[in-house]
Parts: structure tokens; sequence; C-alpha cells
């Protein structure tokens, strides 16, 4: 009996472990006010950056920036689509917006002014990046920006969009 026990705690644990992580579902606004379901946040199979900023946080907006800047050539070689999700609280939200169109970010972003999205994924710190591959399943996480981190980040791109 007691080897049964092991042996099912470990097939249990060897599954968990294999288990991918996804997005939880929470409900937020987009910067037009229209609701989205972050559990469906996903790419026709391609991969997608779920991107955590504030607009008081400058190493988020330098993050932010620096992807801008070569964005386009990584949608052209993986497909790939960036989500940022301010967690900029109610009072500040008006701010997100104006940001978002000063810097020319084409980013779809997404308004978690209560901190639902950030706290059901145990977020702690921004930016906080993550990175899902086709099917939806979280693949690399990362917080904190250096300059030039986005170059690790689009090898894990890479690496989600199987190239």
């Amino acid at each position: 009996m007691r080897r049964f026990v092991l042996l099912a705690l470990t097939v249990l644990l060897a599954s968990a472990l294999h288990a991918q992580a996804r997005l939880p579902k929470v409900t937020l606004k987009n910067t037009d006010g229209k609701s989205v379901q972050t559990d469906t946040l996903s790419n026709n199979g391609r991969p997608v950056i779920v991107s955590f900023f504030a607009t008081w946080c400058k190493p988020c907006n330098r993050e932010l920036n620096a992807i801008h800047e070569v964005y386009d050539d990584w949608q052209q070689e993986t497909g790939v689509r960036l989500v940022a999700v301010s967690i900029d609280q109610a009072q500040n939200v008006n701010k997100v917006k104006p940001m978002v169109d000063e810097y020319g970010w084409t980013y779809e972003v997404l308004l978690d002014t209560n901190g639902d999205f950030k706290r059901s994924l145990g977020v702690q710190m921004i930016p906080y990046v993550l990175v899902l591959d086709g099917k939806g399943n979280i693949v690399y996480k990362h917080n904190g920006y250096a300059d030039g981190a986005e170059t690790e980040l689009f090898e894990k791109v890479k690496e989600a969009a199987g190239r």
C-alpha cells in the first residue's frame, strides 16, 4: 500500500510539473473601454508577450520603448503580439492613453486598475514580462529591465515561435 501511495504521489507531482501554466481569467478594459478576458489573449498560434507596466515606472517605459523600436522586425520574424498591461490605479488611469499615444506604441494596452490580473499571476515588481507560446502556455517570466534586455526577450519569443 505504501508503494502505491508513493507511486501515486510521484505520478501526480510529475504531471503537475509538466502542466503548463496559463493566464488566469480576469476581466480588464482596454484604453477604449472595451472589456477583455485575459484567459482569451491569443495570437493565432503565434507567441504573445504580456508586459506589465505603469506610467510612473521609468524602467517599464524604457523597456516598452526599446521593444517599440524593433517590434516591426519581431512581428515579421515571429508574428509576436505584445499586450501591455497598465497597473496604474484608477486615479491615474487617465494618463495611460496619452502616454501610449505620445510614445507611438502600437501595442494593445489593457488597464488593470484594481491589480486583479497582477495579483492572480503573483506579480510583485514591474516591469514584469511573460511570454506565451502559440498554445497560450506561459513559457517565460522575467521582472526588471536593464538596457539591452529586450535581446534576451526576443530569444525567448523565437523559442516560443519554434524558430
